[in-house]
């Protein structure tokens, strides 16, 4: 069992929480690089939440407001 298979695992049911907890990371580590690699970061945020599950990253779907 791969390591991401292990995260998974341990994570289920908590998807909206892990995805929180990565925006939290690479907020920080723009903070950090005073913004200089954040395009790299944002794409890494996005591949793991892909990979972690749960949360729709897709930019159609950022950029709208739920429906109700």
């Amino acid at each position: 069992m791969s390591v991401m298979d292990k995260l998974k695992q341990m994570l289920k049911g908590h998807e909206d929480q892990a995805g929180k907890a990565v925006d939290k990371a690479g907020d920080m580590v723009d903070q950090k690089t005073q913004g200089k690699y954040s395009s790299q970061v944002d794409t890494a945020q996005e591949k793991l939440k892909e990979q972690l599950g749960g949360t729709d990253t897709s930019p159609e779907r950022r950029e709208q407001p739920p429906q109700q």
